[in-house]
């Protein structure tokens, strides 16, 4: 049986829940979990996690930290990123429902989310949503997952490429004022994947699996692609074949 690769997997420790997020990366194999705070340490990791929290404040502080760019640039090498809450707000092309001045976005995710959709802390709850076939690979015996939301943003539309993963079928009172009956609450799109709701808050590891994987899978792309080229330098490098030259005798 094939080794199973260890993979570095950041989490971004600006502000937020991401404490939480390490504390369920380290109860999976082969996954080393750290706190990503600099250049150096984004750098270092195969794939990135940004956590729940105040999305302004955090894109106040990568800004100040001079992290806002870095992030970009993770992003443009297409390494896997999962932002949870505050992160789908920042993975988001569009976001409304913003503060005064508006905030950075890292954006690269084909959606346009609502901040603080399901209203203020207080109104915080907790439901069973149907598991995406992706992520009953896990776990095929437990067809809804625990989602928890908390000042949740939702995603009010998307792009054609993006993955509709998860939505949350709204009240009767919540779709009237809405004028919608449901709205998407994770997506998954090329190396990115976001949620609205906070799966490193629950027991349940299916989510986190399925981002370990998809880093594991684009490392393993990274490397396979890595090695053929050094193939290809090593076929074109060689000197070309010559002919003896005659021997001329007397």
């Amino acid at each position: 049986m094939a080794e199973v690769p260890t993979v570095r997997v950041g989490v971004l420790a600006l502000q937020g829940s991401f404490k939480e997020h390490v504390s369920s990366l380290s109860k999976l194999d082969n996954v080393v979990a750290i706190e990503v705070r600099t250049k150096e340490e984004l750098d270092s990791v195969d794939g990135l996690i940004i956590p729940g929290g105040e999305s302004t404040t955090m894109a106040l502080v990568a800004q100040r930290w001079g992290l806002l760019p870095e992030l970009r640039s993770f992003s443009a090498k297409r390494a896997p990123i999962w932002g949870t809450c505050a992160g789908l707000i920042f993975l988001a092309d569009q976001a409304s429902g913003q503060k005064e001045g508006g905030q950075e976005l890292i954006g690269g995710l084909e959606c346009a989310v609502q901040r603080n959709f399901f209203g203020a802390q207080i109104n915080s709850f907790e439901t069973q949503l149907p598991a995406p076939p992706c992520l009953l690979q896990y776990g095929a015996d437990r067809d809804t997952f625990r989602a928890m939301f908390i000042r949740a943003p939702a995603v009010m539309s998307s792009g054609p490429q993006v993955e509709v993963l998860a939505e949350y079928k709204l009240t009767a009172e919540e779709a009237q004022a809405q004028g919608r009956s449901r709205v998407t609450v994770a997506v998954r799109s090329d190396h990115l994947l976001a949620t609205a709701f906070h799966p490193e808050l629950t027991e349940d590891l299916r989510w986190h699996q399925l981002f370990v994987d998809m880093v594991r899978q684009r490392k393993q792309a990274d490397q396979k692609a890595g090695e053929q080229s050094r193939v290809d330098v090593t076929a074109t490098s060689r000197p070309p074949l010559t002919k003896d030259l005659p021997i001329y005798t007397r």
